[in-house]
């Protein structure tokens, strides 16, 4: 029976509706993604795991992508009309009314990679401050003395804590406080950000990038902007490990991500969430760890090296 059944909806062409089952289920299955900018190269392989780790519970995800630096509140809005399940928000944020909002229909919502004052959000991050610690002290242990720090959104939680966490660990150290421009996670804005921490008269001899994104540009920017050798006349280091940042080409110094972990997080929180909707709101935070490349220079005291 079931072979002719097959047989037959082969031959009529017929497909389940599934828009048509989510009407009695309630479910439609499909999870909204929003990213910041497909650009950074951290995102791709997010997305491919966190697809992968969602289809093998039944779900498959809906990408859209929202403002790096706005209310992505329309949006959002816009996307949940097409009835998704649960929202993943990468590098971007939401309100608290919306966040309450989507709590109070059974929709969960988890920050990826950022934070927000709201509790109608679960987070899942890396550890950032603890990257940005770490990070000065492989500079100061190279001996280096005029740090400098490309932020990215000042609005972004990521960009916050990286750049607390390496101004605590600069003062601690007893380095001076860090020289800050702002890149803004976009290349043209490292470049802006990189030549003008080049030009000053006293130019800095290491630069954390808030984005291995941006520590790229900088490399390039010292490189063939301004002929500067790298590490010898500047340390460069970024934050993630894209994939681009293990290229002989560039050796970039950089915090590692735990993109997989924080992915299982996420994935975790939703299914939590969804099986019960006044299941409480969480905030992890993974380690990470550092990877020190050809891009800084090595401390002196091989046993200083963090």
């Amino acid at each position: 029976m079931r072979e002719r059944v097959l047989r037959a909806a082969s031959e009529l062409g017929y497909r389940p509706n599934l828009i048509a089952r989510s009407l009695t289920t309630r479910r439609t299955g499909m999870v909204g993604v929003a990213v910041g900018s497909l650009a950074n190269h951290l995102y791709p392989g997010m997305l491919q795991a966190l697809a992968a780790h969602l289809q093998a519970v039944g779900y498959r995800i809906l990408l859209f992508t929202a403002p790096l630096d706005g209310n992505a509140d329309p949006e959002l809005e816009q996307v949940m009309s097409y009835q998704v399940d649960a929202l993943v928000l990468a590098a971007t944020t939401v309100s608290s009314g919306l966040a309450d909002q989507c709590r109070a229909a059974g929709i969960p919502v988890v920050l990826f990679n950022r934070t927000s004052d709201t509790t109608a959000a679960s987070s899942v991050t890396g550890a950032n401050r603890d990257g940005g610690e770490e990070i000065a002290r492989l500079f100061a242990s190279a001996g280096h003395r005029r740090p400098a720090f490309i932020a990215g959104d000042p609005n972004a939680s990521t960009s916050r804590d990286r750049e607390q966490g390496f101004r605590e660990g600069c003062a601690a150290l007893g380095m001076p406080v860090p020289i800050v421009e702002v890149g803004g996670f976009s290349d043209d804005g490292a470049r802006r950000a990189m030549t003008a921490l080049l030009q000053r008269q006293e130019r800095p001899d290491a630069v954390f990038c808030a984005s291995d994104q941006m520590g790229l540009i900088a490399m390039d920017v010292a490189r063939f902007g301004f002929g500067l050798k790298v590490p010898q006349d500047v340390s460069v280091a970024g934050f993630d490990d894209a994939p681009p940042a293990s290229w002989p080409t560039y050796g970039l110094t950089t915090y590692v991500q735990p993109i997989l972990p924080m992915v299982e997080a996420a994935v975790s929180m939703i299914l939590e969430q969804l099986a019960d909707p006044t299941a409480p709101q969480r905030r992890v935070v993974l380690p990470g760890r550092l990877i020190v490349r050809t891009s800084c220079r090595l401390p002196s005291d091989p046993e200083s090296q963090p």
